[in-house]
């Protein structure tokens, strides 16, 4: 099974995380084959510990920066590091984090994971807008619950389930630029953001992207897609189509999966960056 999660630290029915599944169909066509919601993190992480032989792709990040762990003096072994991480509370969490930032000067109060760059991705230690801290906080633990492999970071129970680091705006970035596409802020939600949803639905089923992977869907799973202002199922099928491409490259190179050989295998790296 191929999936894409589009996720959220505090799920609920209003905001549920979401999973597009989906399957080959040709040697470079992927088949959406159904969406899930889950309104909260249990019931996910119950799924992906029920579900067998999966390769999926999270919108969450899988590592901290390796000069933020390095500065706090914390476990630079990947394992360790997450052990400790999710010892914390969220609490702890943000008052350390910013309490770095603000001994930093201006432009440069983040620090960065290799993979920021290339991806265009926020700084993993975010606690706010996008608070992606806490989403490695909420998601990583789950992942290792349900016995998931992360290549050249750990080894799970599971060598069949496959967790790889994705982000949608890498993709949706090749197709419509910085136009935004998805708002959960109602009054935000124009006919201009939908009209850049049809656009970038256009360009993936064409297989406009470097990826080399068509999206193949049923007219109700366009219009759905299309409706859908906040973005999430969208999002989902980006994720989805960065898991299909980096199934393609399993046996490759480096760490497999397209993952590079350079990866800091304490920060990770989002496939296809």
């Amino acid at each position: 099974m191929l999936f894409g999660c589009d996720f959220s630290s505090a799920p609920t029915a209003r905001k549920p995380i979401v999973v597009a599944v989906g399957e080959m169909a040709g040697a470079d066509v992927v088949a959406l084959t159904g969406l899930h919601r889950f309104a909260t993190l249990d019931a996910w992480g119950d799924w992906l510990r029920d579900t067998p032989a999966w390769v999926g792709g999270f919108d969450f990040p899988f590592g901290l920066p390796r000069e933020l762990v390095e500065h706090l003096q914390w476990p630079t072994a990947w394992d360790a590091l997450i052990a400790h991480y999710a010892a914390l509370s969220r609490a702890e969490i943000r008052d350390t984090f910013a309490a770095f930032c603000a001994a930093r000067p201006g432009g440069g109060k983040f620090a960065h994971r290799a993979t920021d760059a290339p991806a265009g991705s926020s700084p993993s230690m975010k606690w706010v807008n996008p608070p992606v801290a806490y989403m490695l906080h909420a998601g990583v633990p789950r992942l290792l619950a349900a016995g998931a492999t992360l290549p050249g970071l750990h080894t799970g129970m599971h060598t069949d389930r496959i967790a790889l680091e994705a982000y949608p705006g890498l993709l949706a970035r090749e197709l419509i630029g910085r136009r935004s596409y998805k708002s959960d802020d109602l009054v935000r939600q124009s006919p201009e953001r939908e009209i850049a949803r049809a656009d970038l639905l256009a360009g993936l089923e064409a297989g406009r992207t470097r990826l080399g992977l068509r999206l193949q869907l049923t007219a109700a799973q366009r219009d759905g897609l299309r409706a859908d202002a906040k973005g999430d199922e969208l999002d989902a099928v980006l994720c989805l189509l960065q898991a299909a491409w980096a199934r393609q490259r399993a046996d490759s190179l480096g760490f497999g999966y397209g993952l590079p050989g350079a990866m800091d295998p304490l920060e990770g790296w989002i496939v296809s960056a």
